[in-house]
């Protein structure tokens, strides 16, 4: 599914030649659009150099949402009533696109689901906080400005975050309770330090920019802390109050999934639609799973065997227990994804005809945000604040992050998989609103996942060990169709989850826990990556067949990222018009 505000209302191609009236109306109301997500959007306004949103964090309110979907009614209305089929080639795959966006909006709003869940087990409207020295321009006086604006806005979204989830709350639309063990211990820890020792302070740290006036400097630095201590500070402990207080005793027992919710059975399936990007039902992806499982558990099998053992599970158990295969401190860990980061950057070359300007970097995963958190993940930059991409590592719990992934885990987070495509998408010469706000979750996870695959022809996985990190991944993946549908459709208890992820993966206890946590409470997401995966793999077979000794691999990869982040089946008519296109031209 595509976030509301940024990810899900997207926009279309190139600005074409002059064309006909249908043309005109089109690249006008994508403006619009555009315009109209700038404005409900203040972070992905400061990302691309807009100063709209300064000092924004922007409206949570339950009447700010309803207007937005009102509106985005109108935009339906007015797209539905150009003529699409008069529309050139370029314009028709985003016209489609558009189409699928502000329906799939429209559609996610009539269940309360949507209107009231605001947080998981890691919490919604704090990162908004929380990323704020990592995604923040610190360039001029204005940017500090703004900086501070959004630590004092805060107390505001976190009030209207709390009144939408009182509302969930009385709707009993609640968190199931296990995924949500320790969550007040973490929000509570963010209130331990003094103002001036929170990692929200960290643009104030250190020597005053040349910039800005040394009285001006003092003065923002007090405003700093005194929005954190007066303002930040108080909202966490209201939030930990409410939490405390209404949600955590109405946390939902029993069976996790959203299922047991009012309505939740029927959300669930829109789910699976919306972040597939297909027709598919529930029962379709489970079954797609235990037949994706069967398969990658005979290759497990066959790497076991050659490795000696003489069992796919013992194996796995020398894999999960022998102390060689895990860093002993978290610079170790960070020093070896960093390494391993570099060495595949020397492949890319080989495999893409255009790459991204913007540079990537490895880091920890914040110590705030650590505990709990998945094993990685990737945060996007920004060339006009000048953040990098962040490849994230979980430095926390060494004893549950073998080495061994590093390999499928490093191909995926940084390049050839997100950072390749998301700073490429950036860079595309495609209308704005298409090239920052389009998130489909199958492509997008799906490239990810493909791209563990690329780690074969880079040689990476040179080892047993690093072979069955690979095939654990995949198992992951294939685990996640029936793991995700078992709890949100057929009704299974997180036990289950646990026990079959733990039976079929390699990963270890931890990690398992976590992801399974991760599922109870985004219901759906999580079977997008094999079904992107598995139809990227397919458009490349057809291709291959039907070029030929004139296939290009750089070219195909190439073809596939070119439109930026589309449904799936956008991208198989586009690959599909792409073969024509190479078979006409030989």
């Amino acid at each position: 599914m595509k976030s509301f505000f940024a990810a899900a209302l997207l926009s279309v191609a190139i600005v074409a030649p002059a064309y006909a009236a249908p043309a005109d109306d089109y690249t006008q109301l994508r403006e619009e659009i555009w315009q109209w997500t700038l404005d409900n959007s203040p972070y992905l306004a400061t990302s691309i150099g807009d100063r709209r949103g300064d000092g924004k964090l922007g409206d949570l309110s339950i009447e700010a949402y309803d207007r937005q979907i009102t509106e985005t009614k109108a935009y339906l209305a007015r797209l539905s009533a150009i003529d699409e089929d008069a529309l050139p080639q370029d314009l028709r795959v985003d016209y489609a696109i558009l189409l699928q966006s502000l329906n799939d909006n429209i559609e996610g709003s009539a269940f309360d689901h949507t209107r009231y869940i605001l947080f998981t087990n890691r919490g919604a409207w704090s990162r908004a906080v929380d990323s704020l020295p990592y995604s923040s321009p610190l360039f001029t006086e204005a940017d500090y400005e703004s900086y501070l604006g959004r630590l004092e806005a805060f107390p505001a979204i976190n009030a209207q975050g709390i009144a939408r989830s009182r509302e969930a709350v009385a709707r009993g639309l609640t968190q199931a309770c296990q995924p949500m063990k320790g969550f007040e211990e973490r929000i509570a820890e963010g209130n331990k330090q003094n103002a001036e020792d929170s990692p929200i302070f960290k643009p104030f740290y250190g020597e005053r920019p040349s910039f800005i006036a040394e009285e001006k400097w003092e003065m923002m630095k007090e405003r700093a802390a005194a929005a954190i201590e007066d303002g930040v500070y108080p909202a966490n402990a209201d939030f930990l109050d409410f939490y405390v207080r209404e949600y955590m005793p109405n946390c939902r027992t029993g069976a996790p999934g959203v299922s047991g919710t009012p309505g939740g059975k029927n959300y669930y399936a829109y789910r699976v639609r919306s972040f597939t990007t297909t027709d598919m039902t529930p029962d379709e992806v489970h079954n797609l799973g235990l037949s994706e499982v069967a398969r990658i558990r005979a290759e497990m099998v066959e790497v076991a065997r050659e490795a000696g053992f003489a069992s796919r599970e013992e194996f796995i158990e020398h894999l999960r227990t022998d102390p060689r295969y895990y860093a002993k401190t978290p610079e170790e860990l960070i020093m070896h994804a960093s390494a391993l980061a570099k060495q595949i950057d020397g492949f890319m070359p080989k495999l893409f005809g255009n790459l991204p300007r913007q540079p990537y970097t490895v880091s920890p995963i914040p110590a705030a945000q650590a505990p709990g958190n998945t094993t990685a993940y990737y945060e996007r930059g920004s060339l006009a604040t000048g953040q990098p991409g962040i490849y994230r590592v979980n430095t926390t719990e060494l004893d549950q992050r073998p080495l061994w992934e590093l390999p499928a885990l490093g191909v995926h987070e940084a390049v050839p998989g997100h950072h390749h495509q998301i700073a490429l998408q950036q860079e595309l010469d495609i209308h704005p609103l298409r090239a920052n706000g389009t998130f489909f979750t199958a492509f997008v996870e799906g490239w990810g996942l493909y791209s563990e695959r690329l780690g074969i022809e880079m040689g990476l996985y040179d080892t047993p060990a690093k072979q069955m990190g690979r095939l654990s991944y995949e198992m992951w993946r294939a685990t996640r169709l029936v793991v995700d549908t078992g709890i949100h459709d057929q009704g299974w208890s997180k036990e289950q989850a646990v026990a079959y992820m733990l039976d079929n993966t390699a990963l270890t206890p931890g990690n398992v826990d976590a992801e399974v946590n991760r599922y109870i409470t985004r219901p759906g997401q999580a079977v997008a990556y094999k079904i992107g995966e598995l139809k990227i793999r397919e458009l490349r077979d057809r291709a291959n067949d039907a070029l030929g000794e004139n296939f290009d691999l750089r070219a195909f990869h190439d073809a596939v990222l070119e439109n930026g982040a589309v449904p799936l089946d956008v991208l198989e008519n586009h690959i599909d018009r792409w073969i024509a296109a190479q078979l006409s031209a030989e």
